[in-house]
């Protein structure tokens, strides 16, 4: 229900911010499903070059991209130190119609680089000093007058400098406080992120919607084609193709109190020629019919219309 970015410098304590924050949503009243996506969880190092680095966060992104929803809340425990970037996550949290906060380790750059040195006397992985210095150059702060760093919560140094980042911590109760509280009518300090058309995946795939419309079509047809060749046709006023379904009327084609058939030649003419509207119809205006039933219904609806004038 809610995507939470954590931002810092490199060794900031953001790790270890994103492990409190889970737990304390876990045990909260709402007991939350939580899930923290970081570079750990997809197998990456930490001292990646700039190519590499640019390729994780497009890896981060999609693995974000695939987990947010509206019945759990969604880490994001990485440096996240690009403001572009945290615009690309907010985007993604604003697709999806949820909550979204950003959590910043605010740290001083010698206290990172001393708990980078003890990460190393621990055995434990550690940036090298040259990687080191290019990503605290590179940092850009989060500001709150930005709606992708909004709300922002951050840790004072005093929280996080003798690594006493607990779960009680103010910043960790602001965002649990935050990421659960009840929306009503009278609700103001908690925003839910609203979709927008350049957020929403509206188009499928053209190869799955092509699909979907090929097949459905050829089924109209081919019940057309059946009934007709049954004899059918000549005594039936309309044709049926099941529940929820209009049918194709056979009254306007009747002269001189001889119905006639429809054959497959026209029928295969103007499958194709609505298939091709509906493909350009679809670069301006509303998605291809994505599953069976409103394909069908649409083909039978233009043939209506069309054998009616025929």
């Amino acid at each position: 229900m809610a995507l939470v970015v954590i931002c810092g410098q490199p060794c900031s304590g953001k790790s270890k911010a994103a492990a409190c924050l889970a737990g304390a949503l876990k045990e909260s009243e709402a007991r939350q499903t939580v899930r923290i996506v970081d570079e750990s969880s997809l197998h990456r190092g930490l001292n990646e070059n700039m190519t590499a680095e640019k390729n994780l966060r497009g890896v981060l992104r999609s693995e974000v991209d695939r987990s947010v929803s509206k019945d759990s809340i969604i880490i994001v425990d990485s440096l996240n130190n690009i403001k572009g970037y945290r615009y690309e996550l907010w985007c993604l949290a604003r697709a999806a119609g949820i909550r979204y906060c950003v959590l910043f380790c605010d740290v001083e750059e010698n206290i990172c680089r001393q708990w980078n040195r003890e990460r190393g006397e621990r055995g434990e992985s550690t940036y090298d000093e040259k990687i080191f210095s290019d990503l605290v150059r590179r940092f850009e702060r989060p500001d709150r007058r930005n709606r992708w760093d909004s709300p922002l919560l951050s840790f004072c140094h005093s929280e996080v400098i003798f690594h006493e980042t607990e779960e009680s911590s103010p910043a960790i109760v602001e965002a649990v406080s935050y990421l659960t509280k009840k929306i009503d009518s009278k609700s103001r300090d908690v925003r839910i992120l609203q979709p927008t058309i350049a957020t929403q995946n509206v188009r499928t795939t053209e190869a799955n919607s092509l699909y979907e419309m090929d097949r459905a079509t050829q089924e109209v047809i081919s019940v057309i084609v059946e009934t007709q060749s049954q004899g059918l046709g000549g005594t039936a006023s309309r044709i049926s193709f099941g529940q929820h379904l209009p049918t194709i009327s056979f009254l306007h084609l009747t002269h001189l109190s001889v119905q006639r058939s429809v054959g497959l030649p026209e029928l295969r003419n103007l499958r194709r020629t609505f298939i091709k509207l509906t493909g350009q119809a679809s670069l301006s205006g509303p998605p291809p019919p994505t599953d069976a039933d409103s394909a069908k219904r649409m083909f039978i609806e233009y043939l209506n219309r069309e054998l009616a004038h025929s």
